[in-house]
């Protein structure tokens, strides 16, 4: 049994979860609307964020769908190949872990 059925027993547990998952969630996505306007890869945390809320509440995947699909119309908009997509986010990616390296060995 894992902890998500285990805390899911009791009505008052189902309640518990929600909050927890709303939280954490609500937290995640508005963090992300935040990096949205500063620096950092705002629609994945958005994405993230409502990647969590949508395990327990459906108006959330909904929302996640149509803004999966303004992304991509947004991101065909740019007019960039493919493959200079991928190489931008694979060269994001790795600068994020580097810079997390160095951070944590100081």
């Amino acid at each position: 049994m894992n902890l998500r059925s285990w805390i899911k027993k009791t009505t008052v547990g189902r309640i518990v979860w929600r909050v927890i998952i709303g939280i954490i969630g609500g937290g995640l996505t508005v963090a992300g609307a935040v990096a949205l306007i500063g620096p950092g890869p705002g629609i994945l945390i958005v994405l993230a964020g409502l990647g969590i809320l949508a395990t327990e509440f459906a108006w959330a995947g909904r929302v996640m769908m149509s803004t999966k699909k303004i992304a991509a119309k947004a991101a065909e908009r740019t007019g960039m190949k493919p493959w200079v997509k991928y190489f931008l986010i694979s060269g994001g990616a790795v600068v994020s872990i580097i810079t997390i390296f160095i951070y944590l060995s100081r």
